[in-house]
């Protein structure tokens, strides 16, 4: 399919990512995958991302080269540590799981993040694919704001972790706007804190600290923020705010004292948006690679806060991330790069799905745990069934507030109250097509169902039922505002999506064949640490009753593609 801007979306290789010629195309993730941080066991590299308030939390991925990623796991299986995060409350909007530290040590994994509501914790697991334990608190809200970063020293035998504790901990009367980031011992097992910490580094946002041990040199990245600093000479100066990446490094001990460069900033290739927190990898050639987002100050980065890849070069003991283009000794982004490692076909996160599997696939994840009871795989019919619930009550400590979530005023709507909605990731930023077919003979009076996109703002098409049982094709805006259509006379009901950069629109058709559009034209916007989503809804105004059935999704998108791809979109 060739779209009116010229994008074949029906190609395995597209606009980012594997090229198929041995090089790649930053982003070589171009959807929502945030606060990356990577291991490499052996010849596999494993990356985890964040996710917020989405259930399961902490998304594991796997590579062989750096540059084409699956789906292997997730770290949290659900966010049980707090009650907000139950399908009945809904109140842990943008909370839950935030930037995490991925590591490996004496044959265990460790997982280590902050929940901004509840502080500082950590699961681990024999396998990277799980069963992962229940999260261990190691230290209290109080004291921890975000990030933490973990390093085994096998020289001492001592273990460390850092951690942004912004000004939680600072002196009494101190009122200065910089973060403060504390380095803390560990136990052996990495899972206890053994000390009361010792400050490290204080800077304007400052966060996102990695440590790595390199013959001998500590070294520590952290991002910071320049607020108002027009030292950014490349590309385009925003206004609201600039992110770098800078190095701490120390020849004496991993306490300091320690000397400060920054090494990565905004270039020409993304001169919109901010270049900073990621991991440091080597290759198996020892060529050092940064994996690292594109983070939100841009108005539309509609897609979520994307993965780059750069190479790693060193000049004097400071590592160069990127290339130099302005020759003043600080990085920039590539935009297209040779592959670290060759030899790997095209591959991609998995995103169509004929729900033919024992379990869910790992693209998906809910707003929220899920209500169990009120979804399940049909496995013999091949379909995903979700029942419809009450809408949880408009009150305080449940769902979410006021732009707490939504980018306008739009928490009002009631969708941000319906548990189960299960949604993914869209994919790039050019163009889109998702498509769905949804069965709704099992919809009942008073329930809606269908599809919604849904990111700073919501938009919903579907089925409501009304008091005679009569069904209506609806569409909702973020703000709860709805159009009604004639009744609709089919127990069938395909749904279309397409975006064409952040434009995006709904159509619908009873076989499938012809597509009508309905609703208008509306605008995609990244809201409260989210890029768009794609997925799926059903509620009940009255009682828990009825349910929809998804037969399939399939999704066309301007990017690389996953192994299952070609064959899943052939469905109809």
């Amino acid at each position: 399919m060739v779209n009116k801007i010229g994008v074949n979306i029906n190609s395995k290789i597209g606009s980012w990512g594997d090229q198929g010629d041995g090089t790649y195309i930053n982003p070589v993730l171009n959807a929502d995958y945030p606060d990356s941080d990577i291991e490499r066991v052996g010849d596999t590299y494993y990356m985890i991302t964040s996710k917020q308030h989405m259930c399961p939390g902490m998304p594991i991925m796997k590579s062989k080269d750096l540059v084409n990623w699956t789906h292997v796991g997730f770290g949290f299986n659900s966010l049980s540590w707090a009650p907000e995060y139950n399908w009945d409350r809904m109140n842990g909007y943008s909370f839950g799981v935030w930037a995490g530290d991925l590591a490996y040590n004496d044959g265990t994994w460790y997982i280590y993040q902050v929940d901004y509501k509840h502080g500082l914790m950590v699961t681990t697991a024999e396998n990277i694919e799980g069963p992962w334990t229940e999260p261990v608190i190691l230290l209290p809200k109080e004291k921890v704001m975000d990030d933490p970063a973990v390093y085994w020293d096998h020289d001492t035998g001592k273990a460390y972790l850092i951690v942004n504790t912004g000004s939680l901990q600072k002196q009494y009367g101190d009122t200065s706007k910089e973060n403060e980031n504390r380095l803390y011992e560990m136990s052996w097992d990495g899972l206890s804190i053994l000390d009361e910490g010792k400050l490290i580094h204080t800077g304007i946002g400052a966060e996102a600290a990695k440590i790595y041990k390199i013959d001998g040199v500590w070294y520590i990245f952290i991002s910071e923020w320049t607020i108002g600093d027009d030292s950014t000479k490349l590309g385009y100066k925003n206004p609201k705010n600039d992110r770098k990446q800078i190095v701490l490094r120390s020849e004496e001990s991993i306490s300091g004292p320690y000397e400060s460069k920054i090494v990565l900033q905004k270039g020409s290739h993304f001169s919109h948006r901010s270049a900073s927190q990621g991991a440091l990898v080597q290759a198996p050639d020892d060529s050092w690679w940064y994996m690292h987002q594109l983070v939100q100050n841009d108005d539309d980065p509609f897609q979520g806060r994307v993965q780059c890849l750069e190479p790693v070069t060193w000049e004097d003991g400071w590592p160069l991330i990127g290339v130099d283009e302005n020759e003043d000794g600080i990085g920039e982004p590539v935009k297209r790069y040779k592959k670290p490692i060759s030899g790997y076909e095209v591959n991609s996160p998995d995103t169509s799905d004929d729900f033919s599997s024992d379990e869910l696939g790992y693209q998906w994840e809910w707003n929220h745990n899920p209500r169990d009871s009120h979804w399940c795989l049909l496995k013999h019919e091949k379909k995903l069934r979700i029942k419809a619930s009450k809408l949880l009550p408009d009150a305080d400590n449940v769902g979410p507030t006021i732009n707490q979530w939504t980018t306008e005023d739009g928490s009002k709507s009631p969708f941000w109250r319906a548990n189960n909605t299960l949604s993914q990731r869209i994919m790039g930023s050019t163009v889109g097509v998702a498509e769905a077919k949804i069965n709704i003979s099992g919809m009942v009076t008073n329930q809606y169902g269908g599809f919604v996109r849904f990111g700073g703002r919501s938009n919903l098409i579907g089925i409501k039922v009304d008091d005679h049982g009569k069904k209506h094709l609806f569409y909702m805006n973020e703000f709860g505002e709805m159009l009604t259509g004639d009744e609709y006379q089919s127990d069938t009901l395909h749904i279309r999506t397409t975006n064409i950069g952040f434009d995006a629109y709904f159509e619908y058709s009873l076989d499938g064949t012809e597509f009508s559009r309905f609703g208008p034209t509306f605008k995609l916007e990244f809201g409260n640490w989210t890029g768009d989503r794609l997925g799926f809804f059903t509620w009940n105004e009255v009682k828990d009753d009825g349910h929809i059935d998804i037969e399939w999704f399939k999704y066309n998108y301007d990017g690389p593609k996953s192994a299952s791809w070609e064959n899943l979109n052939k469905r109809s």
